[in-house]
């Protein structure tokens, strides 16, 4: 059995690490779920899950419950299968044997039935644990970078030279070219004997101090050529050379909680001066103006503070601050406006890092004349290395013709508004901090006090009914009476046994008295639950020696005389055949199996019933918390809830919650037998119950706070774990391995110690439950020595001291089992924390609903409406008041902060707001959130997708055939990438490019149809054709719907109906941009005019050829209406 506990263990283990793993997805990806209205397919595979898992924990109850029950009524099993062989064979019972043998079967039982079971079951959890840890560190790992001082840079803590020591396909460095890069026909895979390599045949020199472009179609290999100059990309064939130290910027950026600063200084030595140059030619001195603590703001979980261009800065400041030779630039510009992305070419890639090795891959094509080396490369492969002026024909009709298109034309920022983010930002007079305001982050909930009697009640409700739970104590009620039938039916039986002996024999056998057979009782009801048995034993007396007194002996060789006179003897005309006893012990003993197998059974069942609606409930009001809940708790902090919380629910609470409901059915039972037995102990005994109990409470104060502490402490661990895992590129890049372990050993010393100050707590606790057991049995036993006198029995000491040691016994198991209840039900409470948390607007419509083809029309107005991301904080959006058009399509620009994603996060109500929007004249705040936002599309800013096959990732909610989902692909043109609708999707959607996310989601938008899509900045991390591609595939598919596109290429909106401009939350200008740009004034033309008298031109032109169009429209439409 504890071989299968072991099996089901890993089992486990597996479906767990399944269900966390999705759920950090869920965490990280909630606002796109929210917006999908995802939250039902969600739940649905949450709950398989869940079901797997908690299917093999019931499992493992059972078996915990079948030991259990198998340590109480093995012991009783044993000395029946004895008894009856002994009947059976026509040998005598008698007292000295019967209790002798119950003496060796108790300790033979607590031994082999309840500590080595348990030992088992321990060793085979570890043992599983143990396997799952050395798997994980013998996964395979990437080369070490060997680091030295051949140069001055290298001195850096994160130089990532080369050198000759390494061996495989690395071979030694170009001394003669710090920072030169060499490829000779490498080819490279993520996956080993793969079919298809990731990177075929790659020939490539750079020297040191050369700037070259990298460019190529979404997902021709562009990312993974830094992956493999970083060495992440395990080489299968060929050479590669670097020499010198890398710097590396992510296409995504990556942050980590802190502030600002220690996000770009990563670890390096704070220079004032030269920190000040990278802030500057990075462009976030007016950043820092902006936020309220300056550079010491604070970063939210994966920069979710700040907007999309302020991250691409910081994350480009932390790779140019870090002084290497060779900087490796996965496409930052794509983040950032026209007059942004211009100033950190020319001032920080061109001005700053010159002289130094630069890698840039970048989809700003105006640049690349400015490049020493041009590198095309498609389907990983190689096209074209060269000058811009070495191009042919061929290749020029791809770069000069996007020149044409895209020079200067980068969007005008992509951003999320920080205040959109719990953070509102205010102008500062310095760059820097603000000194001695510093932010903190929010900290987490933590009750105080006891346990409240809600948290049990929630509980036990959530596992049951209240006749269930009545019927379930019954049974542990009914299972106690019969146990100690059985035992009293041995007694019983032995004192007939040996009132028969006595009268066939010279000798005669005195049956038990009265006291003894009470003691008997209450010893075998004492081994339902303990180790501590106390047997007691009959001893043939001869007739001679027989005067006014009674020898017998107990287990602890406790001599006591009991009075003749008190014999209780049965007369021999009523004593039964063998059988008749035989027939009832066996009825006890099949009863009492049975019926203690039941109880488990119930009592595991209710509390996995429990654990399973709680973390039901849990994620159910999660999943429908507003999003400021999770722009204000960390990742971590909710997947500590989910994972190590839910584990003590599943397994450690119920065995301790049986452990306790035993110990007392059984302790009273032995109270009960020793007050009847002597009812002067009831005064010692409360006495003793007392001073244990308020131990108990001194040190509950103590040990839940400590568990409180120890539940918070933890979170941060699995945040910093996520965190790491997230970004680990760029710490390897810059070799933070260190930096990063120590900051993982210090959150992990912190978890441990409190864990380590629990643990002591509580051998603390059973120290002073021993001392105070010992000076209790200290005290009975001298109170005879000193109150006692020549009439004192020796029966009566011995009675006392065996049955003190069983009570003290008992209550130091029962009070450390009620404590360790008491602090594992700490995470209950945590878990029904989190089933109270605030909920957004109802799911589902109540009242009045839209007609069944709503939106029909796509028709938008904004009333009076007013956005505040929290009661505290200022409104984002202030007095909008606009009108959209059916089918009308609309572009929204403006600066960082002017509100653009607040304006879109009020149309799926992600927020509370004031005022009205209609769609289709119909109030939003009449519908449910599930329906509002299934009917609105969204293309979102960053392409999410979850570990799961294509096909969820397209239609979760099956709704579609298979050739609607193909035809999507299709659309997108990225159906020959994708070999089937049941290709597994990593997490994240790691396996597939930037672009080919971004085009996928698109995909979706096709599939869902809607009559309103909204472009969040959809296509800042694609190439111009791919853009181009998006922007044919809207104009074709959403012909006749409303789109709103927050722009992030001003030639992707010129053509649009209108324009909207926001600053500071509110509309500074709304009409065609024809019309705006005849204004030299208006807030359009400045944007426009930043792009540089050439492209200035040109989206003026596209602006006049739109507007001449529409007009053209309007009149035919007007005359055939006219006509009709």
């Amino acid at each position: 059995m504890t071989t299968l506990q072991g099996k089901l263990r890993y089992q486990i283990a597996i479906r767990t690490d399944k269900r966390v793993k999705l759920m950090n997805e869920v965490t990280s990806g909630i606002q796109v779920i929210k917006m999908y209205a995802w939250e039902k397919p969600f739940e649905k595979m949450v709950k398989m899950y869940r079901s797997s898992e908690v299917s093999f924990i019931r499992k493992t109850s059972y078996v915990n419950g079948v030991l259990s029950a198998m340590g109480v009524f093995s012991e009783r099993l044993s000395l029946y299968v004895t008894l009856v062989t002994f009947a059976l064979a026509g040998k005598a019972i008698t007292g000295d044997i019967v209790f002798s043998m119950a003496q060796l079967f108790s300790t033979v039982t607590q031994v082999m039935c309840i500590g080595f079971p348990r030992g088992l079951t321990f060793y085979n959890e570890a043992k599983v644990s143990i396997g799952r840890i050395e798997k994980f560190l013998l996964l395979d790992e990437i080369e070490r970078k060997s680091i030295t001082n051949s140069t001055k840079n290298s001195k850096e803590p994160n130089s990532n030279q080369i050198t000759r020591s390494e061996e495989t396909y690395y071979e030694k460095g170009l001394k003669e070219d710090t920072g030169g890069i060499e490829l000779h026909d490498v080819t490279a895979s993520w996956m080993p004997n793969s079919i298809v390599p990731t990177l075929v045949n790659v020939n490539l020199h750079v020297k040191s101090g050369a700037l070259c472009c990298v460019v190529g179609d979404v997902g021709a290999g562009k990312s993974s050529l830094l992956q493999l100059l970083l060495k992440e990309l395990p080489v299968s064939s060929g050479k590669l050379n670097v020499n010198g130290a890398i710097a590396y910027a992510s296409q995504e950026p990556w942050l980590f909680v802190s502030n600002v600063r220690d996000n770009i200084l990563f670890g390096k030595p704070y220079d004032q001066h030269k920190y000040r140059q990278v802030v500057k030619v990075c462009s976030l001195d007016k950043d820092f103006k902006q936020f309220p603590f300056g550079d010491k703001s604070l970063v939210g979980e994966r920069g979710t503070s700040l907007s999309g261009g302020q991250k691409a800065r910081v994350n480009l400041a932390r790779a140019v601050y870090s002084e290497a030779d060779i900087y490796l630039l996965d496409d930052p510009l794509s983040a950032v406006d026209t007059k942004v992305a211009k100033h950190l070419f020319e001032e920080c890639i061109k001005g700053y890092l010159s002289g130094k090795t630069r890698i840039l891959v970048t989809h700003q094509l105006q640049f690349m004349k400015s490049a020493d080396l041009i590198v095309i490369i498609n389907n990983g492969r190689i096209e074209k290395v060269g000058s811009f002026s070495d191009f042919t024909e061929k290749h020029l009709k791809i770069i000069r013709q996007e020149v044409e298109e895209e020079k200067e034309t980068k969007k005008i920022e992509n951003m999320k508004t920080a205040s959109s983010k719990d953070l509102t930002f205010q102008s500062a007079n310095s760059l820097e901090s603000i000194a001695g305001n510093e932010p903190k982050e929010t900290d987490e909930l933590i009750e105080k006090g006891d346990i409240s009697s809600d948290t049990y009640i929630g509980y036990w409700r959530a596992g049951a009914s209240i006749l269930f739970l009545l019927f379930t104590f019954s049974m542990f009620i009914t299972a106690q009476v019969v146990t100690n039938c059985s035992d009293m039916w041995v007694t019983h039986w032995v004192n007939d046994e040996v009132k028969l002996s006595q009268s066939n024999n010279n000798r005669t056998y005195i049956p038990l008295p009265s006291s003894v057979k009470n003691a008997s009782d209450t010893v075998f009801t004492a081994n339902l639950s303990l180790p501590t048995t106390t047997a007691s034993s009959l001893l043939e007396i001869s007739t001679t020696n027989i005067t006014n007194n009674l020898l017998t002996s107990t287990n602890n060789s406790t001599m006591f005389i009991k009075s003749i006179d008190e014999i209780n003897s049965t007369p021999i005309n009523e004593i039964k055949p063998r059988e008749y006893y035989i027939w009832i012990y066996t009825i006890l003993i099949v009863s009492s199996i049975i019926l203690l197998t039941i109880r488990s059974f119930l009592f595991y069942h209710i509390c996995m019933t429990a654990s399973k609606v709680l973390h039901s409930r849990m994620f159910n009001n999660v999943l429908l918390a507003p999003m400021r809940f999770f722009n204000s708790n960390p990742s971590g902090r909710i997947l500590n809830r989910f994972s190590k919380d839910m584990g003590a629910i599943d397994e450690i609470l119920p065995r301790a919650q049986f452990d306790s409901v035993q110990i007392v059915l059984v302790l009273l039972g032995i109270l009960t037998m020793v007050f009847i037995i002597t009812p002067w102990m009831m005064i010692p005994t409360i006495v003793l119950g007392i001073i244990f109990y308020w131990f108990r409470i001194v040190y509950l104060k103590c040990a839940q706070a400590i568990k409180r502490l120890e539940g918070t402490s933890k979170a941060p661990v699995f945040s910093h774990v996520s965190t790491t895992l997230y970004g680990m590129s760029t710490i390897r890049s810059a070799t933070a391995e260190q930096m990063l372990a120590k900051e993982f050993d210090v959150l992990q010393d912190q978890h441990t110690s409190t864990w380590f100050l629990f643990i002591a707590s509580s051998t603390t606790f059973g120290f002073y439950l021993d001392v105070i057991s010992t000076m209790f049995l200290a005290f009975v036993t001298y109170q005879f020595l000193i109150f006692g006198d020549e009439n004192t029995l020796s029966g009566n000491v011995g009675l006392v001291i065996s049955q003190s040691l069983i009570l003290t016994g008992m209550l130091q198991h029962g009070v450390r089992q009620s404590t360790e209840v008491a602090s594992n039900m700490i995470s209950v409470e945590r878990v029904m924390q989190y089933t109270k948390l605030e909920k957004e607007h109802p799911l589902e419509t109540i009242g009045q609903k839209p007609p069944r083809d709503w939106p029909s029309k796509g028709k938008i107005q904004f009333k009076n409406t007013y956005l505040s991301y929290a009661p505290e904080f200022p409104p984002v959006l202030r007095d909008l008041n606009i009108e959209i058009a059916s089918a009308e399509k609309i572009g929204i620009v403006g600066r960082t902060g002017a509100g653009k994603s607040t304006l879109i996060a009020s149309l799926f109500r992600l927020a509370p707001i004031d005022g009205t929007i209609l769609i289709d004249n119909f109030d939003t705040a009449q519908l449910g959130l599930r329906y509002l936002r299934s009917n609105i599309s969204i293309i979102p800013q960053e392409p999410v997708l979850f570990s799961a096959s294509l096909r969820y990732n397209l239609d979760p909610f099956d709704k579609h055939d298979d050739s609607v989902l193909w035809k999507a692909l299709e659309h997108v043109e990225i159906k020959d990438a994708l070999p089937d609708l049941n290709m597994t999707i990593s997490e994240g959607g790691s396996n597939l490019s930037a672009g080919q996310r971004q085009l996928i989601c698109l995909a979706r938008a096709i599939v869902k149809n809607n009559k309103i899509l909204v472009l969040d900045e959809a296509t800042a991390n694609v190439d111009p054709q791919t853009d181009s591609l998006i922007q044919r595939t809207i104009r074709e598919r959403f012909k006749d719907c409303t789109v709103l596109t927050v722009a992030h290429r001003l030639n992707t909106i010129m053509d649009n109906d209108r324009v909207l401009v926001m600053d500071a939350g509110q509309v500074m200008e709304f009409d065609h941009p024809y019309n705006l740009l005849q204004n030299s004034e208006s807030f359009l033309s400045k944007m426009v005019n930043e792009t540089g008298s050439e492209m200035a031109d040109k989206l003026k032109n596209i602006a006049r050829n739109a507007f001449r169009h529409k007009n053209e429209m309007s009149y035919e439409n007007g005359t055939l209406g006219y006509s009709d």
